[in-house]
């Protein structure tokens, strides 16, 4: 059917999204019908599946536009008003706070592991983020904490904060996360020089850090990997 016209209600029972949700699971949805339960309705031109479509096409970024939406941004498309923008705002946040459970009982073995536990949450922050994995003896996560927010410079980022936190939660290594707005991973020499203060911080304290992971937009750098550490 290739009229946007058409109603959810012309849709065959068990193909509406609602109904298909309850039924099948929200794991047998699409995004755009995930989007369309969230708005319930669309407008009089579109139906709310696609009123979600186009907010997922809008310049080509997906689930993107629902991660870094704003009001404005949102009231952009007509059919969507300030109730519904607080609910795709809602949705969005509760997603990011929802991803902090992960953490719990994972063990990071490599560099990817670290990446793929901070990749979902990181890689749409439009500031840059400043992170440490505090880990115990056997490599388990006890706790993801946030340090800074802003530039990343040794002004914002002081050994102190980075290893009260890891002192206080009884870590017995860490590894440091930041993200680049940019999407691009390779380190800045802001980014290098930090590292290595707050390795050889690490040394006299002993609390090892392992790693230091730059997150970018579907990609990341591992310092220990690429043998800076």
């Amino acid at each position: 059917m290739d009229n946007n016209n058409y109603t959810i209600k012309s849709i065959p029972v068990d193909e509406r999204p609602q109904e298909k949700l309850l039924k099948y699971g929200a794991n047998s949805l699409s995004n755009s019908e995930l989007i369309a339960v969230i708005l319930r309705t669309g407008s009089k031109q579109e139906n709310a599946i696609v009123l979600a479509q186009k907010l997922l096409r809008e310049d080509g970024k997906g689930l993107k536009n629902i991660a870094e939406g704003t009001p404005n941004k949102f009231r952009k498309h007509y059919g969507i008003s300030n109730v519904k923008a607080s609910q795709l705002m809602a949705v969005a946040e509760l997603s990011k706070r929802i991803s902090a459970f992960r953490y719990e009982k994972i063990k990071i073995s490599s560099p990817n592991d670290a990446a793929v536990v901070m990749m979902e949450e990181m890689r749409y922050y439009k500031k840059e983020y400043f992170k440490i994995i505090l880990l115990d003896t056997k490599n388990n996560i006890i706790k993801v904490s946030e340090i800074s927010i802003g530039s990343l410079n040794s002004s914002i980022v002081h050994p102190r904060e980075v290893f009260q936190e890891a002192i206080i939660n009884s870590s017995s290594s860490i590894i440091l996360v930041h993200n680049h707005p940019s999407g691009e991973s390779e380190p800045s020499k802001e980014d290098i020089a930090l590292t290595n203060r707050l390795v050889e911080c690490g040394k006299i304290i002993g609390i090892k850090v392992i790693d230091h992971i730059i997150i970018g937009d579907g990609k990341f750098f591992s310092f220990k990997e690429e043998g800076y550490i």
